[in-house]
């Protein structure tokens, strides 16, 4: 095995140990001549892949004290109300949203599909990236119907959320209706917003958000941090 494989399975080994609580937020990492031992590689190896966990935010290196972790993966449920806040506040981590586009344009045809529309019927485009205590966890592209929310811009701009927006312009609840994943790796736009390595992994989610009498809101695609979100799966 070469070299760059050898520091890129060192890094995912530590990176996966990590997500399963084998270090805590804050633990310190062996040092790397006890790294070194265990994997049976120089020093200069280590580095590297310490080096890479650090610039997915998982671990800090500390001069004359070690390398700490400064981060786990969210735990972050797909049920049928998730709310990004809660579901970063349930993590005991501070919520938080930069929305980076928010146009009005006729829909794209699989845009119009999923939320009953006609085609070409004006949508407005939402994205941005949802963050956990100022981490990238997410970039996101939502879809909503423009005629039934016309004023929803401005509710974003005001509220800084979908959800408040949503309920000042009439919908109280809304559950998940679909949602598909898919395995992607980061292109270089993509990789840029998270702030993570360019191929690195990430889950792709699409979803249809529903209204209680069953009328689609939004039309939402998603792409998680591998590293940083576990999504679980909850049916309530």
């Amino acid at each position: 095995m070469t070299r760059a494989l050898l520091w890129r399975e060192i890094a995912e080994t530590l990176s996966a140990e990590i997500g399963r609580g084998h270090f805590a937020r804050g633990a310190k990492l062996p040092s790397e001549a006890e790294l070194s031992t265990r994997f049976a590689v120089n020093r200069h190896t280590v580095r590297h892949a310490l080096a890479d966990l650090a610039a997915r935010g998982l671990v800090n290196s500390r001069r004359g004290a070690g390398v700490f972790v400064t981060g786990q993966p969210t735990l972050y449920p797909l049920g049928r109300r998730v709310r990004f806040h809660q579901a970063v506040q349930a993590a005991g981590q501070v919520p938080s949203r930069e929305f980076t586009r928010v146009e009005t344009r006729p829909a794209e045809p699989h845009e119009a599909e999923a939320l009953s529309l006609p085609s070409k019927s004006m949508v407005h485009v939402v994205e941005g990236v949802s963050l956990a205590d100022g981490t990238p966890l997410a970039a996101f592209r939502s879809i909503f119907p423009a005629t039934r929310f016309p004023d929803l811009p401005a509710l974003l701009a005001t509220t800084g959320s979908v959800t408040a927006a949503l309920a000042q312009a009439g919908v109280a609840d809304y559950t998940r209706a679909s949602t598909q994943l898919t395995a992607k790796v980061a292109k270089p736009m993509l990789a840029l917003h998270l702030r993570i390595a360019e191929g690195a992994p990430v889950l792709r989610s699409e979803a249809v958000n529903i209204d209680t009498a069953g009328q689609p809101v939004e039309y939402g695609v998603t792409w998680f941090a591998g590293d940083r979100v576990t999504l679980t799966v909850d049916g309530r």
